[in-house]
């Protein structure tokens, strides 16, 4: 596995990661915690981010 497929995968993972993390901090003031389909949107964004940059580095060469 080269330096190019590590950062690139690296990259996919930090998404789900860093919005993980800022969901873990127990915020109550957060407009995505009082709406009915908060949670299925945020993980909806989390798999599109994913995909659009799988689908980068995939056409970029990197994966």
């Amino acid at each position: 596995m080269s330096t190019r497929q590590l950062a690139a995968w690296a990259a996919i993972l930090a998404v789900p990661t860093a919005i993980a993390g800022i969901y873990g901090m127990n915020f109550e003031n957060m407009p995505e915690l009082k709406t009915q389909y908060g949670y299925f949107v945020v993980l909806a964004v989390i798999a599109a981010v994913c995909t659009i940059l799988y689908a980068r580095f995939k056409r970029a060469g990197w994966i």
